[in-house]
């Protein structure tokens, strides 16, 4: 024969990064079943704690022409046939139940073929506890001491819960006993020895720090999916004999089925968490009473006959187990009322129906049905988490089938992110299991690749810790106090008067009443002492506390102050690291704004000699501008409006292009009564009489030359408004000139610039406006 190893391909070449802190893969587990034949031949070999191997039997390998594969599949975890019940619970279970204490949810569900050993690995057997008991046990080890009373928690019919006062709660408690009861309650009456055996554990599990400031309650309900219909195998109501004798699937019951309770429906709460709708959900205080509820259950399970399993399990049933906290008030007596701070968290322990092949059972008729559903059911978790995984891995959106199955649609919150899930894949390596076992090791791979995101914590109450036991040791030392006062008093005497000439025993007795009573009014000055000592206390411990808080403010706001400088001092380094460059960058233009500057210098005296020109033309533009206009008009311009008298005065239209250069001339010209516009303009042409253009020029000698271009505005006949220059004025700017190095009484003197004033005029033109003598002192030169 040749034998080939392989070893299933792990896909993560496409695998999204994920957060590792926020997200938790689901934990798969395999636990091999011990043969019940030493000599039985086996298919799966364990080859190390996290390793199995499986290689198909000899009569699989004749038919495959003696070709075979001995495939590999990887575990968080395997368990062979010597590991005992406690090192399976303590390595799954317990991290769930500490959770579940601390107000997180969990999922444990065993999955494998027929007779693998899932409901041993669940329920256990006696003297061999499962993981169901063990969870009791641990639960109530560790909030034994810290439950509320009955009935202080109460459940509503919405998956939700509320606090109820003592009141309430003892007037609950005499109304639920005062009720007729046909059964002995659980906690009062004797044990059934084979519950006692398999809860019987001995293992004294517990928490370590569980807040000793909470109360604590224990909620269990017990449910089935049979065909895919939900049952509550702890509803005890009888059947309505008004009702049809069908099942749900409209076929007749049977006598024997006629006990069936109605199927329950799924809701989803105003937190959109999934739960069975009118599910009986039972107050359980211990150990004991929680396991005699679920035998109670376990007694109504679905378990048919089959060649594979002499007690095989027909349904998926699964035990749910509510643990209620609140905390407890400043002064540790009495429960907070608070629903914020009311936690609910729950574990959910699921016992999967085994899947199998229908040839195999010879199942017929309602075996045959109860096998394809259950088969069905188990597909559509495949179906589930093969479609998380996708999404997972290649960051995908597919749609998640979780209400085609009862089962699925029940826990999808939890893949949802709800709390950790946990599986164990039970398989029995004998070799007529070989298919369905690598059915099951398949999609148990495929189950530990799914990721869940991690819960997030239960919020703080923000009291004090340490309250309970702190109100509980003065309480105590209040009745020692007491105590000891009364045995400070000395006894009180004999009152009884036999004799009537006795004359001892009222004085003794009065004397002793006078010594009691001048203890007692020590006692009340030393009490009163106490009183204002303890509010002298008090007093300095709130002021102790404002001080501290204070200061604790004060620190505050100079750690956050050193955070501003600190990220101040970062933004400046950032700053002045930006500004270096900048610098850098400008002195490096600098020196090409010098060169680009003398060559403009050179190129500018060459455009002095072309600007030169400009007023030769400009004299012969506005001749030809002139003689165009008249020739437009085909008429000399008509003054259509009445021309104001002189004395009147005259509105010109100054017009200074934006370009202009403000000069620094000692006389400027001042135009009274102008509209100042900057570029040409219609409207104020139709207001004004005369009209001023501005241009300036450089002129040979490097000044700046102004001539000022004056016109009369006249209208035509095409109603626009027309301007016939009449003169121009030429302003040049010189320097002062003085005897060079002339000695003056003063550094300072009145000097007034010189400015040349060329005029031409045409026939009846007038002068233009007036200048401003502005006289302002000058620095002389040396």
């Amino acid at each position: 024969l040749t034998s080939r190893r392989t070893k299933t391909p792990r896909k993560h070449a496409f695998k999204k990064a994920s957060n590792n802190s926020l997200k938790d893969p689901v934990g798969v587990y395999c636990r091999i079943r011990p043969v019940s034949v030493p000599s039985q031949e086996c298919c799966i070999e364990v080859i190390s704690s996290t390793t199995v191997q499986v290689h198909p039997p000899d009569g699989y390998r004749i038919a495959r022409n003696g070709e075979y594969k001995e495939v590999q599949y990887s575990f968080k975890e395997v368990f062979g046939t010597s590991i005992s019940q406690k090192h399976v619970f303590d390595v799954v279970a317990k991290p769930l139940v500490e959770d579940l204490i601390r107000g997180k949810n969990g999922l444990l569900f065993t999955y494998g073929v027929t007779g693998s050993g899932k409901t041993h690995t669940m329920t256990g057997s006696a003297g061999e506890g499962g993981l169901l008991p063990r969870c009791l046990d641990m639960i109530f080890n560790s909030i034994g001491p810290f439950q509320a009373k009955r009935y202080v928690f109460k459940l509503d019919d919405k998956n939700g819960i509320e606090v109820q006062c003592e009141v309430d709660a003892l007037l609950e408690r005499q109304k639920r006993e005062a009720l007729p009861v046909t059964k002995t309650p659980v906690g009062k009456r004797q044990i059934d020895p084979e519950i006692a055996d398999m809860i019987n554990v001995q293992d004294n599990c517990k928490l370590e720090d569980v807040d000793e400031d909470s109360v604590y309650s224990v909620f269990v309900s017990y449910i089935e999916i049979y065909n895919n219909y939900i049952y509550d195998l702890l509803d005890e109501s009888p059947l309505d004999p008004t009702k049809p004798k069908w099942n749900n699937c409209g076929t007749p019951l049977r006598n024997a089925d006629l006990t069936l309770p109605q199927s329950k429906i799924l809701r989803e709460d105003q937190n959109h968490n999934m739960y069975v709708a009118g599910c009986t959900e039972v107050e359980v205080k211990s150990t004991e009473e929680a396991f005699e509820v679920f035998w109670r259950g376990q007694k109504k399970r679905r378990i048919a006959h089959t060649q594979l399993n002499r007690e095989s399990s027909r349904s998926h049933s699964v035990f749910l187990i509510k643990l209620a906290q609140a905390p407890l008030n400043a002064d540790g007596d009495n429960v907070l009322q608070e629903k914020d701070l009311i936690s609910l968290s729950q574990l959910s322990l699921v016992d999967l129906a085994g899947s199998e092949r229908t040839n195999r059972t010879k199942a017929e008729g309602n075996r045959l049905r109860e096998a394809g559903n259950i088969n069905q059911s188990l597909m559509t978790l495949r179906t589930c988490i093969e479609a998380l995984r996708e999404n997972q891995t290649y960051g995908t959106n597919k749609m998640v089938p979780y209400r085609d199955s009862k089962l699925t649609h029940l826990f999808k919150n939890y893949f949802d992110g709800e709390g950790k899930v946990r599986m164990i894949v039970c398989v029995n390596p004998k070799a007529e299991d070989y298919d369905e076992s690598l059915q099951v090791m398949r999609f148990a791979e495929i189950t530990q690749e799914v990721e869940v995101a991690r819960p997030a914590d239960k919020p703080l109450c923000g009291l004090t810790p340490g309250r309970r036991f702190k109100n509980q040791a003065f309480r105590e030392e209040g009745l020692l106090v007491r105590e000891l006062l009364l045995q400070s008093f000395p006894p009180v005497p004999s009152c009884e008067l036999l004799d009537i000439n006795d004359d001892q025993t009222l004085p003794r007795l009065i004397e002793v009443l006078q010594k009691r009573h001048h203890i007692r009014q020590k006692l009340s000055e030393e009490f009163n002492m106490l009183q204002e000592l303890d509010a002298s206390i008090v007093s300095k411990e709130n002021f102790a506390q404002v001080k501290i808080a204070e200061r604790d403010k004060i620190i505050t706001g100079q750690k956050t102050e050193i955070e501003r400088l600190e990220k101040k001092a970062k933004t400046l380094e950032y700053k002045i690291d930006i500004l270096e460059k900048t610098t850098t960058i400008y002195e490096e233009e600098k020196r090409n704004l010098h060169q680009e500057l003398e060559s403009k210098s050179q190129k500018l005296q060459r455009q002095v000699s072309d600007k030169r020109r400009l007023e030769a033309r400009l004299q012969g533009m506005v001749t030809e501008t002139t003689m165009k206009w008249e020739k437009e008009c085909n008429a000399p311009p008509v003054r259509l409006r009445h021309r104001r008298s002189r004395s009147a005065g005259e509105r010109w239209v100054d017009h200074k292009p934006p370009s202009n250069i403000q000069t620094e001339t000692v006389m400027q010209p001042q135009v009274p009564h102008a509209i100042m516009v900057t570029s040409a303009n219609e409207k104020a042409l139709a207001k004004c009489d005369k009209y001023m253009l501005t241009h300036q020029e450089l002129a040979s000698d490097g000044e700046i030359e102004t001539k000022l271009i004056k016109g009369d505005v006249f209208k035509t006949r095409g109603g626009g408004q027309a301007v016939q220059f009449t003169e121009i004025e030429t302003l040049k700017q010189e320097s002062p000139t003085g005897p060079a190095g002339a000695e003056t009484d003063s550094d300072w003197t009145d000097v007034e610039t010189r400015c040349s004033v060329a005029v031409e005029m045409k026939a009846g033109s007038q002068l233009g406006p007036g200048y401003q003598h502005h006289a302002q002192p000058k620095r002389r030169k040396p």
